[in-house]
């Protein structure tokens, strides 16, 4: 948008939108190069006060109360990730011919010219666990990275650190990707495509075009999910650089240009001489923790990456090996009357919600809390055979419910009428009463949690400490 391009960051005068973690970066990094810094903030609270002081102290000015205004003599303007195209201050900066770009966009602009490649990860779901696998794996392979981009560090202060790097594994979300149009990475993945943040980009198409901008100007792979086809379409759809190849990953049998699964190995038969014919073992699905069906795809699709970066089958498996998935992923938490209690807190969505279901044989789902505009009737019907028991909490729940009658009314449901934190004690009660041996309580919500707890992160820990203390006999 605009067309005033800022060359040079001295004496510019930059609008940073955001007093989040990203926007204090990216202020600071810039105020560094010489730019004067004006950081807006509709809010006004103790905590933007506080931040607001930090900043100031440093010579930074700070505008908090007032978001939609653009200040004057503004010749670019860096937003954080979750800023909607349509606030009106960048309705403002479109009018006056002003940039609008993100703090990935910062970054990519800052590296050096001995800058490490970047290895980008995208997709609806995975994409902590694969870039923090593929981190693993480039270690393994003794190269000096860092996971960043969407986790970890922000991404502006890894760069100005110069070559402290080999190469990156950068997580970008759909919003970062929308901010950074000058982003050309060494290879890239598109993990899956499923309806997310619609409110945000508008439609499916948007919210997949964004996503799709990973992979422009790839210099070496482009690496799509063969069970996904829109991905496989992303790829078809970007302008590569000449050489750079499509690479899908499958939970089946590869075929050529491909990483798949066979016998119960990770093979490559699309980094390998002669790939019509020829396969190399990566590692054993074993070595996958855990080797859930969705996490196998996320690690064939490190795997991909690193492969293209040229690290060999070794570091892969010594890399995944290595590899333990961060809390409230699809996480075992104990087991108690012979049923396991698993805690992916963190799938909340229907498409990660499904894939947590598929791993497991014989589920009590525990689910439920703001739909976000989401609808449920694929998600159960699609799951239903898992199913042995269901029990609800969180203020959307009724959706669910609703979605179970129609598909799989012969499911047992507890439907607790309640949003209050000590809500999940009970339903952990309730799951372990419908729950056999061999049985695995699930609590994949398919919700986001904001109407009963902080986030993801406090909601799975309020259901590892309801199932521990019903595993020690307390509950």
């Amino acid at each position: 948008m605009g067309s005033r391009k800022v060359t040079s960051w001295q004496d510019k005068n930059i609008t940073v939108a955001g007093l989040g973690v990203s926007g204090l970066s990216a202020a600071r990094a810039l105020a560094g190069l010489g730019a004067r810094i004006t950081v807006v903030d509709g809010g006004d609270s103790a905590t933007h006060r506080a931040r607001a002081a930090e900043l100031e102290s440093e010579g930074i000015a700070v505008r908090l109360g007032d978001a939609d205004t653009l200040p004057d003599r503004t010749e670019l303007v860096v937003t954080s990730p979750g800023w909607k195209p349509s606030s009106p201050l960048f309705q403002a900066a479109a009018e006056a011919g002003v940039d609008v770009v993100g703090d990935v966009e910062i970054a990519w602009r800052l590296r050096g010219p001995d800058a490490p490649p970047w290895l980008a990860i995208t997709g609806t779901n995975g994409k902590t666990t694969t870039t923090r696998m593929l981190a693993s794996i480039l270690t393994a392979a003794g190269r000096r990275t860092a996971a960043v981009g969407n986790i970890g560090t922000p991404i502006v202060d890894v760069v100005l650190q110069g070559d402290a790097y080999d190469v990156l594994a950068v997580e970008l979300s759909s919003y970062q990707l929308h901010w950074a149009p000058s982003l050309r990475a060494h290879s890239a993945a598109v993990l899956n495509l499923a309806p997310d943040h619609l409110d945000w980009h508008g439609s499916m198409d948007a919210y997949a075009a964004d996503k799709g901008r990973v992979y422009e100007g790839n210099t070496v792979a482009c690496v799509y999910n063969a069970a996904d086809p829109a991905t496989e379409d992303l790829v078809r759809a970007a302008d590569v650089e000449e050489g750079c190849r499509a690479i899908g990953f499958t939970l089946g049998t590869p075929g050529p240009s491909q990483l798949g699964i066979v016998d119960g190995i990770l093979v490559d038969r699309a980094f390998v001489a002669n790939r019509q014919k020829n396969a190399q073992e990566l590692a054993e699905v074993s070595d996958v923790t855990p080797a859930a069906p969705h996490n196998l795809a996320n690690a064939l699709a490190a795997a991909a990456l690193a492969r293209a970066y040229g690290v060999e089958p070794a570091a892969v498996r010594d890399g995944l090996r290595a590899f333990r998935p961060d809390a409230h992923r699809i996480e075992h938490v104990a087991e108690a009357g012979g049923v396991t209690y698993v805690d992916d807190s963190k799938a909340t969505n229907t498409h990660a919600a499904e894939a947590s279901l598929a791993a497991y044989e014989s589920v009590v789902w525990i689910a439920g809390g703001l739909a976000k505009g989401a609808t449920f009737d694929n998600l159960v019907k699609k799951s239903a055979q898992h199913l042995r028991g269901v029990v609800l909490i969180g203020a959307d729940r009724a959706l669910i419910r609703e979605a179970l009658a129609r598909h799989a009314p012969e499911v047992p449901v507890v439907d607790l009428d309640r949003t209050d934190t000590g809500a999940m004690e009970a339903a952990v009660r309730e799951a372990a009463a419908l729950a056999s041996a061999g049985d695995t309580v699930l609590m994949a919500p398919a919700c986001a949690s904001m109407d009963m707890f902080a986030d993801y992160t406090r909601r799975g820990e309020a259901f590892a400490a309801a199932v521990r203390e019903l595993a020690d006999g307390r509950a």
